[in-house]
């Protein structure tokens, strides 16, 4: 694919925005450089910076992130646990081996359509905000205003919950670690109840809140530790695992069997299991746009940004089918993974998978233990890498006014020069997703669910207007896909509307109060809010992204 000079001429006629007025001055000419600078006419600035004011927006973040600070915080974000993890057995339920392990393929194949379509668009518009700001250019003047309310809703509600799935499952690691280490379910060991579950979700909630009000440096060291600490402890694992196994699963089995449990999901369609045993892959492989969030603060973030993106989705695609192979080689029966009696009470199949190879190697479950504490540590940093990306996205939002309150949310800490306030914001509505858990025991499938469709769901929307858009009206930047481009993005598209699709369907069989997936239910009532604003008040001032270049002071 055709790689463009990033270096271009500002004084040429726009062809970024064309909806804006044509009379607005653009910036004066500056030196491009990898070096941070303010702005000023005449100086030499990076070349993210200048791009950004040729949108029209000044610099306020901090320029400092590095490609591999950017990285480390994308990785993190998608993780390489946190996804797999809670799903495995889920997956496995509907299938078996086979449907978990080339349902990750399959999906990996059509992820990777999502991330080269983004990737140009990023390399275009590196602002943060990113996915809202994207689609407010790209829609243009007509339904510019809409696509962005439509894409900042979508996305504000996908991180949030996105949130939530990170405090909900590593939660349930922690339980698990604590029942292990006191003596298992078959010999006293302590489960934590709904409560004490409850005081976890909140606990990591609020860690992770408080970490992101200092300074930005300090969350990019926790993210490069943070992708270290997957790279070595995923690959420990692969290797140990089914070294450790007592005994493994044939080939043949892990890459062919397909077999069904109905006695756990109620669900006899094989059609139907098959399509839900792709919930793990979906669920696992997104959060690179977290690279996206962060171009404000980066280096060169018109080459940067789109290198992490395609870097992020390359890395777990290894890593997550290598950890995926690891756990179904090293399964010693397949049929007690779900037992209630069994030493993780049945509740945590990936738990019982270690306990049974450690166990029955060493006749200890020390080992277990300290892989799930390598695992619940995956999870800490990526709950900690989503606030991040979602804050970045409460602070978009609000200083375009699209939020209620958004004079608060956009206020920018005067020591940090972080959104401290939208980080807040973003972890007391992530707290309140949670309280549910004291009452039902269907609360990780619908946050899982409405973040998936949320977080996805804003990918659409810029891809979608740029297959629509003509062609002459978008300025590439350096990555760009040329004649490739629409089908690409077409590709990418339908991928994402099936996946959105698939996360509103019932997963367990029979339909009760206690089985039922509620996503459906939040989505709508909160979307349909949403809409209702928009309808009657919010189309009447919210025009999307507002410049906030003194074009004068840049003519």
């Amino acid at each position: 694919m055709p790689i463009r000079n990033s270096s271009s001429d500002t004084s040429s006629p726009s062809l970024v925005a064309p909806f804006l007025p044509s009379s607005i001055p653009q910036p004066a000419p500056m030196a491009s450089s990898d070096g941070a600078g303010d702005g000023i006419p005449g100086k030499v600035v990076d070349s993210g910076e200048r791009r950004l004011l040729e949108l029209g927006y000044k610099q306020e973040l901090r320029r400092e992130m590095t490609l591999f600070k950017t990285l480390a915080i994308s990785f993190s974000t998608m993780t390489l646990f946190t996804g797999i993890t809670p799903l495995f057995g889920q997956s496995f339920a509907y299938t078996g081996p086979a449907g978990v392990v080339w349902g990750w393929v399959i999906t990996t194949f059509f992820v990777w359509f999502v991330g080269l379509a983004m990737s140009e668009i990023c390399s275009s518009f590196p602002t943060t905000g990113s996915l809202y700001f994207w689609a407010a250019h790209l829609a243009g003047p007509k339904w510019g205003p809409f696509a962005s309310w439509c894409c900042a809703w979508l996305e504000t509600i996908g991180l949030i919950a996105g949130v939530g799935t990170q405090a909900y499952a590593g939660s349930q690691v922690l339980q698990n670690i604590i029942l292990l280490s006191t003596g298992t379910n078959k010999h006293g060991g302590y489960f934590a109840p709904k409560g004490v579950f409850l005081a976890m979700y909140l606990g990591l909630t609020f860690i992770w809140a408080i970490l992101n009000t200092f300074a930005l440096d300090v969350i990019a060291i926790i993210d490069i530790l943070s992708i270290w600490w997957q790279v070595i402890g995923g690959a420990v694992i692969v290797i140990l695992l089914p070294l450790v196994a007592p005994t493994t699963q044939s080939a043949s089995y892990v890459f062919s069997e397909i077999h069904m449990s109905p006695n756990i999901t109620g669900i006899r369609s094989k059609p139907y299991a098959l399509i839900l045993s792709l919930l793990v892959s979906q669920y696992s492989l997104y959060g690179y746009d977290a690279a996206a969030h962060l171009t404000e603060e980066t280096k060169g973030a018109d080459k940067n940004g789109p290198i992490a993106i395609l870097s992020s989705i390359g890395i777990i695609s290894v890593f997550g089918w290598a950890y995926i192979l690891a756990l179904t080689f090293s399964i010693q029966d397949p049929s007690y993974l779900f037992d209630p009696s069994n030493e993780t009470a049945g509740s945590f199949v990936v738990a019982q998978i270690l306990y049974d190879a450690f166990h029955g190697r060493y006749h200890s479950s020390t080992g277990a233990i300290i892989v799930l504490i390598v695992i619940w540590g995956s999870f800490f940093f990526g709950g900690l890498s989503i606030l991040t990306s979602a804050a970045r996205v409460v602070y978009a939002l609000s200083r375009d006014g699209g939020i209620p309150g958004s004079r608060y949310w956009k206020m920018i800490h005067p020591k940090y020069k972080i959104p401290a306030n939208a980080v807040w914001l973003s972890a007391f509505l992530c707290a309140l997703l949670g309280l549910p858990i004291l009452a039902v025991n269907v609360v990780f499938t619908a946050i899982t669910s409405i973040c998936t469709i949320g977080w996805v769901g804003g990918y659409a929307v810029p891809i979608f207007a740029r297959i629509v858009m003509p062609q002459e009206n978008f300025k590439p930047g350096p990555f760009y896909l040329g004649r490739y481009s629409q089908p690409i993005c077409l590709v990418a598209f339908l991928w994402i509307c099936y996946t959105c699709a698939v996360f509103l369907l019932p997963t367990t069989y029979p339909i009760e109060l206690t089985t039922f997936n509620y996503a459906p239910i939040a989505l709508g009532v909160v979307l349909s809010l949403v809409m209702l604003w928009w309808f009657v008040d919010a189309r009447k001032w919210f025009k999307g992204p507002v410049r906030n270049v003194d074009s004068q002071s840049q003519a």
